[in-house]
C-alpha cells in the first residue's frame, strides 16, 4: 500500500470514528451530530467536502426517530423556525460554495466555540419567544447551516433556554434538523456541491452512523442528560480550538 493510499485510509477511518461518536451524541440528545462530526472532520477535510455528506447522514439519522416523537414536537415554533431557515440557507450555501477554505474553517471554529460557550452558560427564558424572535432564530440557523453545516446552535439555544422541557425540545430539534438539512441539500445541489463522491462518502459512513444513533437512543432514558450535555460541549470547545489552530497554521 503506497503512502497516498495509506493516508486516504487513515483519513476515512478517523472520519468514521468521528461520525460514530457524533451519532451517539445525536441519538442521545437529539442534537450535536453536525456540530461534532463537521468540526472534527474539518481537521482533515475542507468544509465544502465534508458538509454535503454530513447533511445526508443527518437526514438519515433523523428519519427513524421521528415517528416516535411526533406528538412531542412544538409545531408552531417549528413552522416559524423553518420559514426563517428558508430565508437564511441560500446565503450560507453561497458562502460555502465560493469562499476560500481557510477563512471558512476559521469562521467555523469561531462559530462553534462561541456557540458552545453560550450553550454552557445555560440561558433561560420564562416563556416561549414570540414569532419575530423565532423567525430570526431560524434565519440565523439557516445561514449557519448553509455556510458550515451547523445550524444547530441558534435553535438549540432557543429550545434549551425555553420552558419547553427536555423531551419536547429534543423532539422539536430532531424534526427541525431533518427539515433544515433537506433545504440545505437542495441548495447545495443547486450550487454544484453534491457529486458522486458525496454519495460515496455518505455510504461509507452509514454503518458507524446507524450504530451510533442506536446506541445513543438506547441510552437516552438511562443516563444523566445534563452530564452528557456538559461533556459534549467541552468536546466541541476543544475541537473548535484545534480546528482554528490548524487553519491559522495554513495561513503561514
Amino acid at each position: 500500500m503506497n503512502s497516498a493510499l495509506s493516508s486516504l485510509v487513515a483519513i476515512y477511518l478517523y472520519a468514521a470514528a468521528c461520525v460514530f461518536v457524533a451519532a451517539v451524541v445525536r441519538g442521545y440528545s437529539g442534537f450535536g451530530f453536525s456540530l461534532l462530526s463537521i468540526t472534527a472532520i474539518s481537521l482533515v477535510m475542507p468544509p465544502a467536502t465534508a458538509v454535503p455528506s454530513i447533511f445526508l447522514l443527518e437526514v438519515l439519522a433523523g428519519l427513524p426517530l421521528l415517528p416516535g416523537l411526533w406528538r412531542l414536537i412544538h409545531w408552531r415554533e417549528l413552522f416559524a423556525l423553518f420559514c426563517g431557515a428558508l430565508v437564511g440557507t441560500p446565503f450560507g450555501v453561497y458562502a460555502l460554495a465560493h469562499a476560500p477554505a481557510v477563512p471558512m474553517t476559521l469562521a467555523l471554529a469561531a462559530f462553534v466555540f462561541v456557540s458552545a460557550v453560550l450553550l454552557a452558560r445555560g440561558l433561560r427564558w420564562q416563556r416561549m419567544p414570540g414569532p419575530a424572535v423565532t423567525f430570526a432564530t431560524g434565519t440565523a440557523s439557516g445561514l449557519a447551516n448553509g455556510a458550515f453545516g451547523m445550524g444547530g446552535p441558534p435553535v438549540i439555544l432557543f429550545f434549551f433556554s425555553s420552558p419547553a422541557g427536555v423531551e419536547a425540545g429534543r423532539a422539536s430539534l430532531i424534526a427541525y434538523f431533518l427539515l433544515s438539512d433537506l433545504i440545505g441539500l437542495a441548495w447545495q445541489g443547486w450550487n454544484g456541491l453534491i457529486a458522486t463522491a458525496t454519495l460515496t462518502r455518505a455510504a461509507l459512513f452509514l454503518p458507524p452512523l446507524a450504530a451510533g444513533v442506536w446506541l445513543g437512543n438506547h441510552r437516552f432514558k438511562r443516563t444523566d442528560s445534563a452530564a452528557a450535555r456538559r461533556w459534549a460541549l467541552r468536546l466541541l470547545m476543544l475541537l473548535a480550538l484545534l480546528t482554528g489552530a490548524r487553519a491559522l497554521s495554513q495561513l503561514y
